[in-house]
């Protein structure tokens, strides 16, 4: 076998970033570019560089719906990606996730007790506009489920075990959904229905300044961890012999995968298989299980992913566009399933 020449590897993980980052740049034009009213990309630049300049109609598209929909796109593909590679990482499995996990569920089950449950008198859409008190309930589901989920895991040593137990907690999670819809108004149902599609073009432009420094912050904590992520890999016992104390940075990691994954999920509604895929995807592409290579990498591979599949979404030239969710689980299921027969056939090897 011919030894790997780290300095080609570094060249190489080098090429992949900066085309990663070219890719990125240019999937958020396109992505500025789609939409059911179809505009001149002259008019739509003269939009972003000199808006005093550009006309009103064009200037209300790009500033007010468009870019507030890119820039979530980016934040959102970010999030759920570094929540899927933490949790895959801390349990060990590669089909661990938020969306798998149950947080999605348990961001959403809180979202919905608040929205259908404590606050019966507002429409959802008044209760969505208020940012910071969905923002912290939608935390503090996620957090109440992976807490779950790691006092199960700390009884339950196999790692399959765990994941059929998260899926139970989404179930259950769901269950509770579906009486409060029961229960809830006409009005207030279908805006919760919507809401559970996933959508990006939602989120308002004072939304963003709730929902940019959480993810910001979330992603700093998880960059913070990464030397714990890369101990963590070969075990807890390996961790500890570093020096590792296991609770609290299991907890600090669990935060941030709460903060990540909860604020996606209460302003952009639960979207699945982006945190399962992405991870997997640099790591191939990468070829590394170093978080310091491969955390950076799955961020920007998560922003690319969440731009193509809005752009996918946006049914260019119809008035009519999909939801996110159907968008990602149809791009991200085939990724799972050739990482399960990937891994079954090194398994047989």
């Amino acid at each position: 076998m011919t030894p790997i020449n780290p300095i080609l590897d570094r060249q190489r993980e080098r090429g992949l970033f900066v085309l990663l980052a070219v890719l990125l740049g240019l999937f958020f034009i396109a992505d500025i570019l789609s939409g059911s009213v179809l505009l001149p990309a002259a008019e739509v630049l003269q939009a972003l560089i000199h808006p005093s300049r550009a006309i009103e109609t064009v200037k209300t598209i790009v500033l007010d719906f468009r870019l507030p929909k890119a820039i979530t796109a980016v934040v959102a593909g970010t999030a759920l990606s570094v929540s899927g590679l933490q949790m895959q990482t801390i349990f060990r499995n590669p089909l661990a996730g938020p969306y798998v996990l149950g947080i999605s569920a348990g961001a959403s089950l809180a979202v919905a007790l608040f929205a259908l449950g404590f606050a019966p008198l507002m429409t959802l859409g008044v209760t969505l506009s208020g940012s910071w008190p969905l923002a912290v309930v939608a935390w503090a589901g996620a957090f109440a489920v992976l807490l779950l989920v790691l006092f199960v895991s700390s009884r339950v040593n196999d790692n399959m075990t765990v994941l059929i137990l998260g899926m139970l907690f989404s179930s259950a999670a769901g269950a509770v959904v579906s009486i409060l819809q029961y229960f809830s108004s006409e009005s207030m149902l279908k805006a919760f229905i919507v809401w559970t599609m996933g959508s990006l073009g939602s989120i308002t432009t004072e939304q963003l300044t709730v929902v940019v420094p959480a993810i910001v912050a979330g992603i700093l904590l998880a960059l913070a961890k990464m030397k714990d992520l890369n101990a963590f890999l070969l075990g807890e016992t390996y961790a500890r012999s570093l020096g590792v104390p296991i609770f609290r940075s299991r907890l600090w990691i669990f935060l941030s995968a709460s903060i990540l994954a909860g604020t996606v999920t209460a302003f952009c509604g639960p979207i699945g298989f982006v945190g399962i895929a992405v991870p997997h995807l640099a790591r191939v592409l990468f070829r590394t299980s170093d978080h310091r290579v491969l955390l950076p990498a799955t961020l920007l591979l998560g922003a690319n992913a969440m731009l193509l599949s809005d752009i996918i979404a946006q049914l260019p030239g119809l008035q009519a566009t999909l939801p996110i969710n159907s968008v990602t689980a149809l791009l991200g299921i085939p990724i799972v399933i050739w990482m399960i027969i990937r891994n079954r056939k090194f398994a047989t090897l």
